[in-house]
């Protein structure tokens, strides 16, 4: 059972964070010239009944990216990423990590679940995991759960002793939004993006490893029935906080949902 502290309330203070995306969705390496990942992407999906169809979680709260299949829902998706602007990939002079606060912090405003007394990575954690096991005498430290890997369709044992088997995937990547304009930013608005559930998958490390800063159009999911869901995320995060993406980012995004 998923435990998130703060409760009802925590949650309900997504507000005008996430209006515009609201507005706009009612409800790797190695990639081949039709963004697939070539056999890798082959792998048997989880059964996680739990997953969520990103048009139906507009502020990223509930857990998972159940796959996006019917025509209506493509067409909202393709609505969605055509609204996206594009521009040139700016160069990463002066990117570090800490230019979006540090890592998993509890105190970014004006997202879902933060003041909550629980960091993000473990925020996440609960909000994706299942059989959730928290350190003796917490009700925030994770230390084992059971996680469906909505990127490569996979079942996860995790247990903390061996951390890195589940990292937290900023679908954004955040070097990828420093070259796109959040080298720009206020500070107080990377925090955002850092730690926004929206932009927050968990999954497994080498596939998030793979990943690097990519975008869409040099790096998918493995598991070819998520990657509409996945480009749709993409698309969410970027119409929340106006990022642009790359028009050859844009044009893969929309291939994956039918175009």
């Amino acid at each position: 059972m998923m435990r998130l502290r703060g409760g009802v309330g925590s949650v309900v203070m997504t507000g005008l964070a996430v209006c515009a995306a609201m507005t706009l969705v009612s409800g790797c390496e190695g990639l081949e010239a039709d963004g697939s990942a070539g056999e890798s992407g082959a792998a048997a999906p989880a059964a996680d009944g739990r997953a969520v169809s990103p048009l139906k979680n507009p502020d990223g709260t509930e857990p998972g990216l159940a796959p996006v299949t019917s025509e209506s829902d493509e067409a909202t998706a393709r609505k969605l990423i055509e609204s996206v602007r594009t521009k040139g990939r700016g160069p990463k002079t002066g990117y570090d990590r800490d230019e979006f606060g540090y890592a998993w912090m509890d105190t970014a405003e004006g997202v879902p679940l933060s003041r909550n007394g629980c960091d993000t990575r473990n925020d996440l954690l609960q909000r994706d995991g299942q059989d959730v096991r928290f350190r003796s005498g917490s009700d925030c430290v994770v230390v084992s759960m059971t996680l469906d890997d909505p990127y490569t369709g996979t079942v996860i044992e995790w247990r903390k002793q061996k951390a890195t088997e589940v990292q937290i995937d900023h679908v954004v990547p955040l070097s990828y939004s420093w070259q796109m304009g959040a080298s720009r930013w206020p500070e107080t608005k990377r925090e955002q993006l850092a730690n926004d559930p929206l932009n927050l998958i968990p999954a497994e490390g080498r596939a998030n490893s793979s990943k690097g800063d990519s975008g869409p159009a040099s790096w998918l999911p493995p598991n070819k029935r998520i990657r509409c869901a996945y480009v749709i995320r993409f698309a969410q995060v970027a119409v929340k906080y106006e990022l642009p993406v790359t028009a050859p980012d844009r044009q893969m995004m929309l291939r994956q949902c039918g175009a």
